[in-house]
């Protein structure tokens, strides 16, 4: 078994670069989150992480979006997990729902993977988990649950 990872960008890869002038708000997408979970735990499956758009999702337009949706075509394998920012998730997932041999998670994180209070290895946790034994669709994996994408709240 292999899943894909697509980083996407938003909050879960976002790394804080504080300068005497800005006090710590201006941010930089960094290394995929997914990279520094996944060494952490030795995972028993085989996984490739692609780093795509890495925008806050609040930044995104619909060219991103088709570039995600393109990439999720070309990838032969049929598991894909997406790291993206929370604010957009519905309108990636929309853009992804006419896919239909796949099952594509997205996930995300409410704080940075680097803060220590971070959500972000759940989720990612979770969104593996689900990958794994949901049938083909565009599902969300957020706090514990996963949803299908047009039942997120």
């Amino acid at each position: 078994m292999k899943i894909y990872f697509i980083q996407a960008g938003g909050s879960i890869d976002k790394e804080y670069m504080p300068t005497d002038n800005n006090h710590g708000y201006n941010f930089t997408i960094g290394e995929p989150a997914v990279k520094s979970v996944l060494s952490k735990v030795d995972p028993d499956f085989k996984f490739e992480i692609i780093p795509i758009v890495k925008k806050d999702s609040l930044d995104m337009n619909d060219d991103d979006r088709q570039e995600i949706y393109d990439e999720c075509q070309s990838i032969e394998g049929d598991r894909i997990i997406i790291t993206h920012g929370t604010d957009r998730f519905l309108k990636t997932a929309k853009k992804l729902s006419t896919i239909k041999d796949k099952v594509i998670v997205l996930t995300g994180a409410r704080r940075p993977e680097k803060f220590n209070d971070s959500d972000a290895m759940f989720n990612i946790g979770v969104a593996i988990g689900a990958v794994n034994y949901l049938k083909k669709g565009i599902y969300i994996a957020m706090g514990g649950v996963v949803y299908p994408w047009n039942d997120y709240k």
